[in-house]
């Protein structure tokens, strides 16, 4: 179900045991977690997080979950599920604020994308970003996603629903 993926600089790849600590420190990054699910967690929850990884995800095939990897170094976290929000497979990612700037987003979602295109034979992708992301909005847009909604959320902020069509 997770797949290695590769691309130009990257590599996609299962999370192991020993990512744990890497994994914990990306999540509690506040520039990184502050655009992620409900925004930062405590180091308790970013672990028992990494746990559910092997415990649930992989142990149950439930959906592809990858360590992205440059020159070695875990450099950040992506996902391809489905999920009820946008009623399709949505894409996640982040990446540590070092490789920021650097054209890994861009590669690294289109390599989540064509997995879903490809492997999956998905018709259309999503995504789903907060309105104030700028960043990840510019990009998803640079690589063809079309706002198709909006979701109001409890707290007062918006998230935008974007989607792919293949």
């Amino acid at each position: 179900m997770t797949p290695t993926l590769r691309t130009d600089r990257l590599l996609l790849e299962r999370y192991v045991p020993e990512d744990e600590e890497a994994f914990v420190a990306l999540f509690q990054d506040a520039e990184v977690s502050r655009w992620m699910g409900d925004g930062p967690s405590s180091e308790a929850e970013d672990r028992a997080l990494f746990g559910r990884v092997f415990t649930k995800v992989y142990a149950q095939n439930l959906f592809a979950v990858w360590a992205v990897r440059r020159d070695g170094l875990l450099v950040g976290h992506a996902e391809i599920k489905r999920t009820d929000a946008v009623d399709g497979h949505e894409i996640i990612y982040a990446l540590a604020p070092t490789a920021w700037g650097t054209g890994l987003g861009t590669e690294l979602a289109q390599a989540v994308i064509a997995h879903g295109f490809g492997a999956l034979g998905l018709t259309e992708v999503h995504a789903t970003v907060a309105a104030a992301n700028e960043a990840s909005l510019t990009l998803l847009g640079r690589i063809g996603f079309e706002h198709t909604r909006d979701i109001e959320e409890d707290d007062g902020t918006t998230t935008r629903v974007l989607t792919r069509r293949r």
